[in-house]
């Protein structure tokens, strides 16, 4: 009898578990995660239309299932897929980046241009929405592009991407504030991707073939209508004869160091900024050589960088260490455009 009561009992505790749709979705769920990762999306729509089966409303399912969708490069259920998610009440940012990604695939400009007009009507501080649509009008030859990835700037300054896609911009300009400035924002804030070792070799041909390539960096500079930008290019100026003798990565950081000086003797207080503090801080603490060498050295001459490395150990030990457990991010209210 007590056998027979505890097989009752070990059968309903089984069937009360089965009989959790949550625990069962979730499990679901994590199991198509798993085919995704792997790559293997075949496998993965399989689990999440089992999982929908349960939870028909998730809105997490239905964006991964899209997701699969699209990767698999099956335009059309991915299409019928986001127009569904699109008129959900709930549907958040990823939602739209996604729709975006659908109808470029399909190579529907028009149609991506409304979905992304339509997200940052209801999502007005998103930066991917606004890098996203910057990068179609891009696609497109419409240099107003750039005056999205400044929205995204100015409205979301947390997120990387509208640095990135700012300062290749400003590159191609004639620029010689934006693009450095940005460009070593962007650096900071993603420096162990490919995006951001190909940002350190423009920001070292942006100093050497824009920023330095008069004597006089103020030239031409009568119309800037930034204050920020002419403060800066003045502070620069004062340390134009450091260049006499070419830009070196000694010179360069000599350069980068006095101005910082100088320009929390008079700037710093009329135009708070979190790549400048980060400059000082490093100066401080003895390490601003060490990351001048970590954001110039590797392009401009690796076998030199190594064995700088090797010469001062220490200065690269202490500046490493202290870069891995540090997250940088810009805050809310720097924009000088």
């Amino acid at each position: 009898m007590k056998r027979y009561f505890s097989f009752i009992i070990a059968l309903a505790i089984t069937l009360t578990a089965f009989s959790q749709p949550g625990d069962d979705v979730k499990t679901l769920h994590e199991n198509a995660k798993t085919f995704m990762r792997s790559g293997d999306f075949d496998n993965a729509v399989i689990v999440l239309v089992r999982a929908l089966q349960q939870d028909k409303n998730s809105l997490d399912l239905q964006k991964d299932l899209v997701m699969c969708y699209y990767l698999k490069r099956d335009y059309a259920r991915a299409l019928d897929g986001v127009v569904s998610l699109l008129d959900r009440k709930d549907a958040d940012v990823v939602t739209y980046q996604l729709a975006g990604n659908v109808y470029k695939a399909l190579e529907q400009p028009k149609e991506c241009e409304k979905i992304y007009k339509k997200g940052l009507k209801k999502f007005p501080k998103s930066g991917p929405l606004y890098s996203e649509y910057g990068e179609l009008l891009w696609a497109s030859k419409d240099y107003t592009a750039i005056d999205q990835w400044q929205k995204g700037i100015q409205n979301d300054p947390g997120y990387g991407g509208n640095y990135y896609n700012a300062a290749l911009y400003y590159f191609f300009t004639k620029d010689k504030v934006w693009s450095l400035v940005y460009g070593e924002i962007f650096v900071n804030m993603e420096s162990l991707s490919e995006r951001g070792a190909a940002m350190k070799q423009l920001l070292l041909q942006g100093y050497k073939e824009k920023l330095f390539a008069e004597a006089d960096l103020l030239k031409g500079e009568e119309k800037n209508k930034s204050e920020f930008a002419k403060a800066f290019l003045a502070g620069m100026n004062k340390q134009s004869s450091l260049a006499n003798k070419g830009l070196t990565i000694e010179t360069i950081t000599m350069i980068r160091s006095r101005f910082i000086l100088d320009w929390y003797t008079g700037n710093a207080s009329k135009f708070p900024f979190k790549l400048f503090d980060y400059h000082q801080q490093l100066l401080k603490e003895g390490m601003f050589e060490a990351y001048n060498q970590w954001l110039f050295g590797p392009v401009d001459n690796l076998a030199a960088y190594d064995n700088w490395t090797k010469t001062h150990t220490d200065q690269f030990t202490a500046f490493n260490s202290f870069q891995r457990n540090r997250i940088f991010k810009m805050p809310n209210g720097q924009y000088y455009q």
